[in-house]
């Protein structure tokens, strides 16, 4: 393939982007140590990192559309660098979201879309199906190291030292970008900022909603939040239900809004004719449910080692190398299969993998960890995410003609993000609440005296917060707790760690079953072609 540098540069900005959530899930323990706080805060701050980016990229998408998209690039990695060089420096837990969740996250939303478009303006042809299938194995690259890079910065020195480390590279990204080619015309359109709101609106509520389902409860309300003592929970309904029933009426309106705008001879945020297009609707729906499998996993399973089994970070990325390994190799022979099967068998070769790789890491949930069991899981779930990887972004951007290559990266990039923003709000909310409904019914049913039990249900009425469960021994003590009581509140609690933990696999599970179903509209043919567009008008 010629012209590599161009993949090169474009690569290292997609590393970046990707390498962010993983390096942080392997450090949660530390973090949460470092600047003071809890696991649930973190829990937010890495669903609003990703939730930041689903919420704006169509902007970001539009923006590239109207100041041209290597200009949009460059921008976008200096935001993303400065948003990188605060969360470095931060003091505390509000400065890390503000560097990590907003300012990071905005910058990649002009970042990400670009990429997508600008490997369509710099590749033809076969050279074009191999410049995405390097970004896709990039991004497997990056999930693959960021736990091991995660793990031995920070174990050997400080998790700040990753974040500098990005400053850096998007420095030199800036730098050597000029060696890109932006070929398509700049747009003069007005962006309608009503789209925006409505959009981020919607997607900001159907997410926030997830996340506090834990607190709130699904329908029943569990802890209602007050406003001047006045209990928040329309129709005896809870939050969480209204929050998400809004968001998606936002979304509708969003999509009507649209057709409206383009009616009126005026330019929509988002063409929604596109999702007319069978192949690119599948493949995008494919993309979110993988990302959301992805997020989660890796928020269950860094958990695990690190509060349930006591590992550091270190450990934890060693735990996680069976997936690295196979993720960056099944990329690789995802792509090579590529010329004998097609998009369609490979991609549902990896979603089967992935179920029954959900199905052994639930099986090696154990106080002792059934190790075997475990790297099994994470090698088959590495390989069957290289195997997606490899082919789903090609299967996208080669759906649409050229003048919407911008608009179908800013739309991969929403499924990618809105994916890990629900994989995290989704599952960790599952393991949360399941931990919380564990713990309650194992202190009821314990040996624990009438009192200790009555003490610890007024303590957690509102919900278990996520320790180490080496450290509830010493918390239990320090409360006035006997040794022996306090002994047996930490087995308690070591079990319905284990019990939300498998509570949360089931739910990864139901997630790739699901995805499987949407799958059927991916090219069934061996090779992929732009469509032209008379193509566009097909309907599914």
């Amino acid at each position: 393939m010629k012209k590599w540098n161009v993949v090169i540069v474009l690569g290292a900005a997609q590393f970046v982007m990707v390498l962010d959530g993983t390096v942080m899930n392997v450090s949660i323990s530390t973090v949460v140590s470092d600047l003071d706080t809890s696991v649930t805060a973190m829990q937010a701050a890495i669903t609003f990192y990703t939730l930041t980016m689903a919420a704006f990229m169509l902007l970001g998408a539009k923006l590239g559309d109207v100041w041209g998209r290597r200009r949009a690039f460059v921008i976008g990695s200096c935001v993303y660098a400065a948003g990188s060089l605060i969360t470095a420096l931060s003091p505390s837990v509000g400065f890390l979201f503000l560097g990590w969740s907003i300012i990071e996250g905005l910058g990649a939303v002009l970042v990400i879309p670009a990429i997508a478009a600008l490997v369509a303006d710099n590749y033809r042809g076969a050279e074009r199906v191999t410049a995405f299938a390097v970004i896709g194995a990039v991004s497997g690259a990056a999930v693959a190291a960021g736990p091991l890079i995660g793990g031995a910065v920070t174990t050997y020195s400080s998790w700040r030292f990753v974040f500098v480390a990005e400053v850096v590279i998007m420095l030199g990204v800036v730098v050597c970008a000029r060696i890109i080619t932006d070929s398509t015309p700049r747009q003069s359109i007005r962006i309608d900022i009503g789209s925006v709101l409505l959009s981020s609106a919607g997607l900001v509520l159907i997410v926030f909603g997830m996340l506090q389902s834990k607190t709130w409860g699904w329908v029943v309300p569990l802890y209602t939040p007050e406003i001047a003592g006045v209990p928040i929970a329309p129709l005896g309904v809870s939050l969480t239900t209204w929050c998400i029933a809004l968001g998606a009426a936002l979304i509708a309106l969003f999509i009507g809004w649209q057709r409206r705008l383009i009616r009126h001879g005026r330019s929509p945020l988002m063409q929604p004719d596109l999702f007319s297009i069978t192949t690119l609707r599948s493949g995008l729906s494919v993309l979110g449910a993988q990302y959301a499998v992805t997020a989660g996993l890796f928020f269950m399973v860094p958990v695990y080692l690190q509060m349930t089994l006591g590992y550091d970070a270190l450990e934890t990325g060693l735990k996680i190398f069976p997936l690295s390994v196979s993720l960056i190799l099944f990329s690789i022979v995802g792509t090579a299969l590529s010329r004998r099967w097609s998009p369609r068998r490979i991609v549902r070769v990896g979603q089967s993998t992935l179920v029954l790789s959900a199905v052994l890491l639930l099986g090696s949930v154990t106080e002792d960890l059934r190790g075997g069991l475990f790297a099994s899981g994470m090698f088959l779930a590495g390989g069957a995410l290289g195997l997606l990887a490899s082919q789903l972004g090609n299967v996208n951007m080669s759906s649409v003609s050229e003048k919407d290559t911008s608009e179908a990266g800013g739309l991969q990039g929403v499924f990618q993000n809105l994916g890990s923003s629900l994989g995290t709000a989704l599952i960790g909310s599952l393991l949360i609440g399941a931990l919380s409904t564990s713990f309650a019914s194992g202190v009821a049913v314990s040996d624990l005296p009438s009192e200790v039990r009555e003490t610890v249900s007024a303590a957690t009425d509102r919900g278990v917060t996520v320790v180490p469960a080496a450290d509830v021994a010493g918390i239990g003590e320090a409360a006035g707790l006997s040794e022996e009581d306090s002994s047996e509140l930490a087995e308690v609690y070591r079990e319905s760690q284990l019990s939300s933990l498998r509570v949360s696999f089931v739910g990864l599970i139901l997630i790739s079953l699901l995805s499987i179903l949407f799958s059927r509209g991916i090219p069934a043919e061996v090779s992929i072609r732009r469509k032209d567009d008379a193509d566009l008008a097909e309907k599914p």
